[in-house]
């Protein structure tokens, strides 16, 4: 059988238009209209766990307004960073400029200096939820969709079961399946998609997924 290399192209970067809500759908809106200048408030603060789009966010609202001052990972700045976030902040609520924040905690969490933590919860405050595996099937399925294939539920099942689920990691997949389906001239089966992840693993091109994820 013929041993198709896993040819995936570099990831779409962040953008506002490639962000899967879900149950983010507010907080993705109130990111845009910041970065837009819309925003009524000056300062927003996203938090939640690794996976929830924090990351994401911050970086398509800095592709989108370069003005805007972004700080990720707001729990591990030092206190000369910290410093520098409550100057912006505070200019932030005087001359309107965008101040977009994340972090792993809700503001009165983090181990930073009170008087940090008190101007981070000044805007507005949004807990971002990772989605979960129906929502990221049906982001499977409109992958597919967009490219004219089919994905029956069981492939995305199975696709969910054995790759990470992070977003880049899917997308790259179904761009690679794509590919292997038009090579094979066959649909999105899953003997096909078995087929396919049991080369490109057996090439050390895959990882395998953890028990329980």
């Amino acid at each position: 059988m013929q041993q198709l290399p896993l040819d995936i192209s570099a990831p779409e970067p962040p953008g506002f238009d490639n962000y899967v809500a879900g149950p983010n759908a507010e907080a993705l809106a109130a990111v845009r209209a910041l970065a837009a200048g819309t925003l009524r408030e000056s300062i927003v603060y996203l938090w939640g766990p690794p996976g929830s789009g924090c990351s994401h966010l911050l970086a398509a609202a800095q592709a989108a307004n370069p003005g805007l001052t972004i700080a990720d990972d707001v729990q591990t700045l030092d206190e000369p960073a910290q410093q520098a976030l409550f100057v912006a902040i505070n200019r932030a609520r005087e001359a309107g400029a965008g101040v977009l924040v994340a972090g792993d905690k809700p503001p009165a969490a983090l181990a930073l200096r009170e008087d940090l933590r008190t101007r981070l919860a000044w805007g507005l405050v949004y807990e971002l939820h990772p989605l979960g595996d129906d929502a990221k099937a049906a982001h499977l399925a409109a992958l597919a969709a967009r490219r004219g294939l089919s994905l029956p539920p069981e492939v995305a099942s199975y696709l969910l079961a054995r790759l990470p689920r992070d977003f880049t990691s899917l997308n790259g997949i179904m761009e690679a399946l794509d590919k292997h389906s038009l090579v094979r001239q066959r649909a999105l089966t899953l003997p096909l998609v078995r087929e396919a992840l049991a080369a490109w693993e057996a090439q050390g091109f895959l990882p395998r997924q953890g028990k329980g994820r």
